[in-house]
């Protein structure tokens, strides 16, 4: 494999461990509000 090629595969991983980083964020995020508005009832 040619360095350019590792170069791109890191590259792409680190864009998709971004990506779901994200996504998890959002989601514990979500729980949290959701939690706060039931406690709220």
């Amino acid at each position: 494999m040619t360095p350019e090629e590792e170069t791109e595969i890191r590259r792409r991983q680190k864009g998709r461990n971004i990506a779901l980083g994200l996504v998890l964020a959002f989601f514990v995020v979500l729980f949290y509000a959701i939690t706060i508005v039931r406690m709220g009832d």
